[in-house]
């Protein structure tokens, strides 16, 4: 807005207020009096486009687009510590009991056991917030002397571990509760406080789906990721308890509320290749693995805000070709079948098996 208030333009402005008959050329005794405020005026209007365009959502960043967005009520979303499986083996090969709160580490990440959850297996936090908690896996080495452990493992990722929402992310969320009016347990209301919990990556909304009052949330980790049972039983006790209706959780009154993860459905891929010469379908097998998985990985991105997902031969050939070594492909199946693969609502794909002929 405004961009045009340059010093040049400020500067002309103040001259052609000095009468013709005095000297104001460039070294003058006036000209070089106003070239100072010249400068800070224009540095000023420089801030006022900044300032400005902070103020409204679509252009703020940072600090100013939290705070516009917790004008209605959206708040930024936090980073989180991932919680893990840990498994815990005696001198024996047996389950071994460890003390709650003995901290261990893997990969110069540390977690402390948080909850046992059965002989041997602990949940564990990560005590570093954000997504790294989720990427270690393997021997777990004690920090704190725990008597009788021989042998531990960091496992399952449980709850997803997330970095501080980023600017794009919020924006997304401040329009879609502008737009859709959350209100007393409407869809977009379920979809807003769900949406907002640690972990939670997407949700789903059933209404009605058994019966008056009945309410259904599928929900996709925050990776991505199939939501695993922990989240699942997290997300339940935050909105409704046991499903009981009776307002306990963020559920209103009379709601019954049911918390469920979107079920994988494994995708086996089979295609012909024709490679260039000195190319083996071996050598190109991980990268062709990695390019079919990150298809995926954007479709599961996009699951929430889709009727339902399909996985597209066309697309999966498309990324194909364009890796190193490969000259054509043809002859795809997903799942046996040479078609497009349709899931259900409820439904996100995981790679599979990845057969490669060529």
């Amino acid at each position: 807005m405004y961009e045009h208030q340059t010093y040049r333009e400020i500067m002309g402005r103040m001259l052609a207020r000095i009468p013709e008959e005095l000297d104001k050329r460039e070294g003058s005794v006036i000209f070089d009096a106003l070239a100072p405020a010249a400068a800070e005026l224009a540095e000023l209007y420089a801030e006022l486009d900044v300032q400005l365009a902070l103020s409204f959502a679509d252009t703020a960043d940072g600090e100013y687009l939290t705070r516009r967005a917790a004008e209605h009520g959206v708040r930024r979303k936090a980073s989180s510590r991932a919680m893990r499986l840990g498994r815990f083996y005696g001198a024996a090969g047996g389950p071994a009991e460890v003390p709650l709160r003995s901290r261990l580490a893997a990969e110069g990440i540390a977690y402390e056991v948080a909850e046992r959850l059965a002989p041997g297996t602990y949940r564990l936090a990560a005590e570093q917030a954000g997504r790294a908690g989720n990427e270690v896996a393997g021997a777990l080495l004690p920090l704190d002397y725990i008597d009788g452990l021989a042998r531990a493992e960091l496992a399952d990722v449980l709850v997803p571990g997330e970095d501080e929402e980023g600017d794009a992310e919020l924006r997304a969320r401040f329009w879609q509760a502008v737009s859709e009016q959350p209100f007393g347990g409407n869809i977009a209301d379920y979809r807003a406080k769900i949406g907002g919990l640690a972990g939670v990556g997407g949700v789903k909304i059933h209404p009605a789906w058994s019966g008056g009052g009945t309410v259904k949330a599928t929900v996709i980790g925050s990776d991505f990721a199939p939501a695993a049972a922990a989240l699942v039983q997290d997300v339940q006790a935050a909105i409704d308890p046991e499903s009981a209706g009776q307002g306990i959780g963020l559920a209103p009154i009379g709601h019954r509320v049911t918390i469920v993860a979107a079920d994988a459905v494994p995708v086996d891929i089979a295609t012909q290749l024709t490679l260039r010469a000195g190319v083996s379908a071996v050598q190109l097998e991980r990268d062709i693995e990695a390019a079919a998985g990150a298809y995926l990985l954007e479709l599961r991105r996009v699951w929430a805000g889709e009727s339902r997902l399909i996985v597209r031969i066309s697309q999966l050939e498309t990324r194909v070709l364009a890796l190193p070594g490969v000259e054509d492909i043809g002859g795809t199946t997903l799942n046996g079948a040479p078609s497009n693969l349709e899931l259900e609502a409820d439904e996100v794909p995981v790679l599979g098996t990845v057969t490669l002929n060529g």
